[in-house]
């Protein structure tokens, strides 16, 4: 009966999503909406695009078993970057009329730098996407008692979110979004409310979060741990803000006021909200303590679904599934929509510069069709991997290849485009050193990345300038003795 009704509520988010799709007639109504999302839309759409499956199955699970300064990363980066998105980039990055934030790169630094962020960018959606795959791919396993298989359940969950993302673009995303996360609000809040009393308090269930310490944020006062913390932490809050679905939903809204508003306050909603499920797994070590227990040494992301299936009644777990599919479908479509609009706006037209915009609307669906197929056998192939891992490896590689140039570009008037080749390359190299030999263990990969790239910026930019004034003065020196 509960997975009757999953599947009833997948097909009616299908129905939604192919009326939004109606409204689609060209290229910028399926990449950006027309421009027409109002602010509560752009809150929602923002909001959902984080809202995903690790913050309902990988946060929870991080957090019961290491506390809250292991979930630093996510949800408090991740929430603070679109906050940061709103204050500092999103107005700018508004009025230049964009279609993708690889378009910045062109106007900024020329093709080649567009031609590589765009590849950046399109290689670190496979980890967040394949998250939300993963995750699908769990809930049809459990709802099924084991009868469809983790893999099977990915491709189902694939083709759900692709049956309305193929045809309406981000028209569909932002309607179907916005449903689905009123439907998500609701049911964890219910049942925060329902595992509250089950545990005999919420005031019970913050004794044993306090007694377990996994309210300590902060790490221990050393090099090591203070740099992988604050490493953890800039990786989203840095390493997403050069990401083509947070660009998409400023450039979605109907005017600047939306597009900065919008970010801040799905940013900040976001961070609060994801307590939602850390509390209703802290819930479960009180309301089930020897099963908890089992299910932690085995797989913590299984808790919660546990907590819901054995010990809560039919309508909470209606609503708990309803929840957690609105969070999954929410952020995948998103996700598996940026990427495809990336390719075909930034890196296909170098072959086709000439397409019109209905032979570029139908190559944009056919690259969305590809790229799915590309997450489900990248997320099946993956499997057993955590989808917290998943999804904060996603964004190492935004931070050192494509964070820099885009700041550098929009506040730092010397920034060149050899500033940004050299930026990148640095960035990227240290990066993969770091992570492929033992000094990755004693400094954070993505710090390095991060700092070198920030030094192969500046050295880029002002190097050649140095050189060059250097050669003048010799020369004038030369002129005055020869005189």
């Amino acid at each position: 009966m509960l997975l009757s009704l999953v599947i009833l509520y997948l097909l009616i988010t299908i129905v939604i999503g192919l009326w939004a799709a109606k409204r689609v007639k060209n290229t910028a109504d399926f990449a950006i909406a027309g421009r027409h999302l109002p602010l509560s839309m752009i809150v929602t759409t923002t909001f959902a695009t984080w809202f995903g499956s690790e913050t309902v199955l990988g946060i929870p699970a991080k957090f019961v078993t290491n506390g809250l300064h292991s979930v630093v990363e996510d949800p408090f980066g991740a929430g603070t970057c679109l906050i940061l998105v709103g204050l500092f980039f999103a107005a700018r990055l508004y009025r230049m009329n964009l279609l993708t934030i690889s378009d910045y790169y062109r106007e900024r630094y020329g093709r080649v730098v567009e031609v590589a962020c765009s590849l950046i960018i399109m290689i670190s959606y496979l980890g967040w996407v394949s998250a939300q795959i993963t995750a699908l791919g769990l809930v049809f396993n459990l709802l099924s008692g084991g009868a469809i298989s983790i893999a099977a359940g990915m491709v189902i969950g694939t083709v759900s979110i692709l049956a309305y993302t193929l045809f309406g673009g981000m028209w569909s995303v932002a309607v179907t979004d916005f449903v689905q996360m009123i439907i998500l609000v609701a049911g964890l809040l219910i049942l925060a409310v329902f595992a509250g009393q089950q545990a005999g308090g919420a005031d019970r269930v913050m004794s044993l979060a306090m007694s377990r310490e996994l309210f300590d944020f902060l790490p221990e006062p050393n090099f090591h741990d203070i740099a992988f913390f604050v490493a953890a932490a800039i990786t989203m809050m840095f390493g997403s803000i050069p990401q083509q679905d947070v660009f998409q939903r400023v450039m979605s809204a109907r005017d600047v006021g939306a597009a900065t508003k919008g970010p801040v306050i799905g940013g900040v909603c976001y961070i609060l909200f994801a307590f939602v499920p850390m509390f209703l797994v802290t819930s479960a070590l009180v309301i089930m303590p020897d099963r908890a227990t089992t299910l932690l040494a085995d797989d913590p992301q299984k808790v919660l679904p546990t907590l819901v299936l054995e010990r809560m009644p039919f309508i909470m777990q209606v609503l708990f599934f309803g929840a957690l599919l609105s969070a999954i479908k929410s952020a995948a479509s998103a996700t598996l929509l940026a990427p495809s609009v990336t390719f075909v706006e930034n890196i296909w037209r170098q072959f086709r510069p000439r397409q019109s915009d209905r032979k570029e609307l139908w190559t944009m669906r056919v690259t969305v069709l590809a790229f799915s197929a590309c997450v489900c056998t990248y997320a099946i192939v993956s499997q057993g991997t955590p989808i917290y891992e998943l999804v904060s490896g996603a964004y190492q590689v935004t931070l050192v290849g494509a964070f820099v140039p885009l700041v550098a570009g929009l506040y730092w008037r010397r920034a060149t485009t050899q500033g940004a080749i050299f930026a990148m390359t640095l960035g990227i190299l240290s990066w993969l050193l770091f992570l492929a030999t033992p000094a990755g263990e004693a400094l954070p990969a993505q710090l390095v990345g991060m700092l070198l790239s920030a030094v192969g910026m500046v050295v880029g930019s002002l190097g050649p300038q140095a050189v060059k004034n250097a050669h003048g003065s010799h020369h004038r020196l030369v002129g005055l003795a020869d005189r």
